[in-house]
């Protein structure tokens, strides 16, 4: 259902995921989902076959090791890194801000979901419900 609420744009999905890459280290980042959907193969991580990661190319990326830390804005949403109270994320289709702070709410038309895994050190899903359409 999300993937395909999210090809269709009705839902715009955020995935956070905080785990160890191939070399052990720590890596963590935001993944737009719906565009990683229409740039690369799904069926390897739907199936097992690959873990998701976060990479240098998503909305945010650090090597806790490295400490390297790298943002992106996508075709969906506009990074907002310098913000003194953090992360936050515009949805360029209806402008809406999405807080990642897990203190905060996340905004509106949004919702955190946190994820129980074995899988990951850490997973949160956040889907924003666009307004406009498409």
């Amino acid at each position: 259902m999300r993937e395909e609420d999210n090809r269709s744009g009705i839902v715009s999905s955020v995935i956070f995921i905080r785990d160890r890459n191939s070399h052990g280290q720590e890596v963590s980042g935001y993944i737009d989902y719906a565009h990683r959907l229409k740039i690369e193969d799904f069926e390897v991580y739907f199936s097992g076959k690959k873990r998701l990661l976060p990479r240098p190319t998503d909305m945010s990326f650090y090597n806790w090791d490295s400490q390297v830390a790298v943002w992106n804005s996508t075709p969906n949403y506009q990074v907002i890194a310098d913000n003194p109270e953090g992360l936050l994320f515009k949805y360029k289709r209806d402008r809406k801000i999405l807080n990642v702070d897990p203190k905060a709410q996340p905004g509106d038309n949004s919702t955190r979901t946190p994820i129980q895994t074995e899988l990951y050190i850490q997973a949160v899903i956040f889907d924003h419900v666009s307004r406009r359409k498409t």
